[in-house]
């Protein structure tokens, strides 16, 4: 069994009222050192360098026995106490009191041998009490701890080393040790031909052997339970896995569905912006040219109802030239010769008709040449004024295109979120940088 720990008790610094003084020079005591001692011994060292690595001084550790005396996670020291049988069977006075006391004693003698992680610094068989029995008071300490001391007190690290793993509520690792220690006081017992009857089942005790098979015997049985439990969770597990690992590859491919289309309509809206832009100049400047034939084609327009108005001018002339006096050949006088009559009246008037046809003929060719041009420039016009009409509505239809693929990637930006978004739009102009970063820079002379 296990016990508080009275130190002072133990060392019979006083007397209880259930002690016999008389006979305390019959008890045995193993070791009794000072406590604080014992703590020195084991964790100075572990201390100082602890305390070297502190860079706040609240974290220093002046006093580590008052450490743990005023903490709440671990003891300062445990006890266990051992007895076989009571007074009746097992009388301090009797002869099989001395036997117990035998045992005890054989059991105590191998106790730190067997348990190396617990510094006992206090034991004390006590024989001047009712029934024989054991106190053992130990320090349970670890070595190598990564947190605070390299060496420090802890209950379950020291058990662990031992080779006690909590299990269950009930199976601690203290109760496992506890169990163990019985077992081996058994053991001893069983060479005295002393049988542990175990209370609360009235089993006789099982020799070593025995304890063990029966021992292994219920882990197989469990361990067989679990194996078959764990199978099954592992089947489970298996299975959970194949699907989520489907299920994951599905959504991977999915997701790097939409992000190639992302990326798509991230470059396809990156174009669109700029032709929309390219196509709106465009379009400007197809209708400012426009608006300029336009003005040339009026122009155009007024010269030919000018050389139409020439030539009315000129159908009016030549019905002057009919009706005028001084474009009629004069009759002859009635002295006049034919010689005379030909040099003064009619080779006059007829030079005169020729200088009149020529100039005529050349105002006409000239004005035919004009109207030709004209004619030919107002057809290329029109034809240019065509071909503008048809890229304006191209242009016209292939923004509407532009406005509605944007408006799909509206549509997707809403679906994923901006950020989603803004995210392939940055890592494209990443891209362009990165690009254009690797063109050849010319280099320029500076000159004054």
């Amino acid at each position: 069994m296990t016990g508080k720990g009275s130190v002072n008790h133990n060392s019979r610094k006083f007397h209880a009222k259930n002690t016999d003084p008389e006979r305390s020079c019959l008890n045995v005591e193993y070791c009794n050192e000072n406590i604080k001692d014992v703590y020195h011994e084991l964790f100075d060292e572990a201390l100082a360098q602890y305390n070297e690595k502190q860079t706040r001084s609240d974290r220093r550790i002046d006093d580590y026995y008052e450490k743990i005396c005023s903490g709440k996670q671990e003891k300062p020291f445990h006890e266990i106490i051992l007895q076989i049988g009571n007074k009746d069977d097992m009388g301090a006075k009797t002869k099989d009191g001395q036997l117990a006391a035998e045992i005890l004693d054989e059991y105590m003698r191998d106790f730190q041998r067997r348990n190396p992680t617990l510094k006992v610094f206090s034991a004390h068989l006590h024989m001047d009490e009712a029934t024989p029995h054991l106190h053992i008071d130990f320090i349970p300490y670890t070595t190598g701890s990564k947190r605070g001391l390299e060496t420090r007190v802890s209950l379950k690290k020291a058990l662990a080393e031992l080779g006690f793993k909590g299990g269950t509520r009930s199976e601690t690792e203290r109760n496992q040790w506890v169990a163990a220690e019985k077992e081996r006081l058994a053991e001893i017992m069983l060479k005295h031909d002393i049988e542990w009857e175990k209370k609360g089942t009235h089993e006789k005790h099982l020799s070593v052997l025995d304890f063990e098979k029966q021992e292994r015997q219920k882990e197989v049985v469990e361990l067989e339970q679990t194996i078959s439990g764990s199978k099954e969770e592992l089947s489970s597990i298996l299975h959970q896995q194949i699907a989520a690992g489907q299920e994951t590859e599905q959504i991977r491919k999915e997701g790097e569905a939409i992000w190639q289309e992302v990326s798509e309509l991230s470059a396809t809206n990156l174009l669109l912006k700029e032709q929309t832009g390219t196509l709106t100049e465009d379009k400007e400047k197809l209708l400012s040219e426009n608006e300029k034939l336009e003005k040339q084609q009026k122009k155009l327009q007024q010269e030919l109802n000018k050389m139409v108005q020439s030539k009315e001018i000129m159908e009016r002339n030549i019905h002057a030239y009919d009706e005028d006096v001084k474009w009629q050949l004069a009759e002859p006088g009635a002295l006049m010769s034919a010689k005379e009559y030909r040099d003064k009246k009619a080779l006059p008037l007829v030079e005169k008709l020729k200088e009149v046809v020529k100039n005529l003929t050349i105002k006409c060719v000239q004005l035919t040449e004009q109207g030709r041009k004209l004619t030919a420039k107002l057809d290329g016009q029109q034809k240019q004024i065509s071909r503008l009409t048809d890229k304006v509505m191209e242009q016209g239809d292939t923004i509407d295109r532009l406005q509605e693929k944007a408006s799909d990637f509206g549509r997707l930006e809403r679906h994923l979120g901006r950020e989603q978004v803004q995210l392939v739009e940055r890592s494209k102009a990443l891209e362009q940088a990165e690009r254009a970063n690797k063109r050849p820079k010319r280099a320029f002379e500076m000159s004054r």
